[in-house]
């Protein structure tokens, strides 16, 4: 017996690169396989919805009707599910909501049912509804991402900060850029007090960075924060450091606990002529900066980045502010010296 059928083969570079491609195509033809699937089960849906409706409009069939076919197809359909009283009435939903879904709305086809559902109960925007769905075949959303990015109101922030991109960067880099940045960013996961210092921030941003790079949005890499610039003996250091895997580039995040300033727009375009010239390679794209302001001012901003080379955006965030106790309470509270006295006399 050969050394090969002793299991002593030896895996070259071209087996690794046919089996590579074999695992390829498997995973994409499963991929079009449960694809195909899903759009056929959703075709079903809307026309066993279109039907009712139909009859609906025409005879008055109300809820007791949608109960009772409920359950002659249960009846006959055993070993099937998805046809309860509720789910018809969803596709009746759905059928009512997307009535030219044979002609033009196969795009819907390609979500899974619950995150359809999902949409067509939270958005009421036609418009609105079917960018969620295109950005949930884009970025692969899970039922709960998709129901956390409709909460935000993404449709609404996302590409919305200002930036000087169409200016300073070549399309389509400069398209890209701007729809990966919003206005406003929403730290709701952050509870800050009233007069919070960036140091507070940047502390609060980064115990919570699972929740911040998914406020970001995909294709963020994390590499440091206050990272050092050394620069002719002198130390700059950069809040927050990331890599955007999508648009092959470092971002630069500057926090600001209060509004936005113009010279804020100065200190980032030298931060970014730092970082082009000390970290960037001959492979990556020029450096994004995104300026995190409390508030901000549209004219100011504007006037600030007009004539700035560098790629800069501006937007705004929001968090959970701690306010201060109401006097009443304030009077009910043990103090310090009272709490430090009981503390001792618990130990005597």
């Amino acid at each position: 017996m050969s050394n090969r059928e002793e299991g002593k083969f030896q895996l070259t570079k071209g087996y690794k690169d046919l089996l590579t491609e074999i695992k390829e195509t498997i995973k994409t033809s499963r991929l079009k396989a449960a694809i195909s699937v899903n759009q056929g089960l959703i075709q079903m849906y809307w026309e066993i919805g279109a039907s009712i409706l139909k009859k609906q409009e025409s005879e008055g069939w109300g809820a007791k009707t949608i109960e009772k076919l409920a359950s002659d197809i249960k009846s006959s359909f055993k070993d099937m599910k998805g046809f309860s009283h509720r789910n018809l009435k969803y596709m009746v939903h759905f059928a009512k909501e997307y009535p030219d879904f044979p002609i033009g709305q196969q795009l819907v086809a390609q979500i899974p049912w619950g995150h359809n559902i999902l949409i067509l109960q939270k958005v009421k925007i036609q418009e609105a509804r079917l960018w969620y769905v295109q950005k949930t075949i884009e970025n692969g959303w899970s039922r709960n991402v998709l129901q956390h990015w409709i909460d935000s109101d993404l449709y609404q922030r996302e590409g919305k900060a200002l930036t000087n991109f169409s200016k300073t960067l070549p399309a389509p880099q400069s398209d890209l850029a701007t729809q990966t940045l919003k206005d406003p960013y929403c730290f709701d996961f952050l509870t800050l007090r009233e007069q919070f210092d960036e140091k507070e921030l940047e502390d609060g941003l980064l115990d919570h960075l699972q929740k911040f790079l998914m406020e970001l949005g995909q294709g963020f890499a994390f590499i440091g924060r206050q990272y050092p610039l050394t620069i002719e003996g002198d130390t700059s250091y950069l809040d927050l450091l990331f890599y955007h895997t999508r648009l092959h580039c470092y971002v630069v995040v500057e926090l600001k606990a209060g509004a936005f300033d113009p010279r804020d727009a100065g200190q980032m375009n030298f931060y970014l002529s730092a970082v082009d010239d000390m970290l960037k390679t001959d492979h990556d794209n020029p450096t994004l900066g995104l300026l995190l302001c409390k508030g901000k001012k549209g004219l100011k901003v504007e006037y600030a980045l007009r004539d700035i080379r560098k790629p800069i955006g501006v937007a705004e965030y929001e968090t959970k502010i701690i306010e201060s106790l109401p006097d009443d309470l304030k009077g009910s509270l043990p103090t310090i010296e009272e709490l430090e006295l009981e503390f001792e006399e618990e130990q005597e």
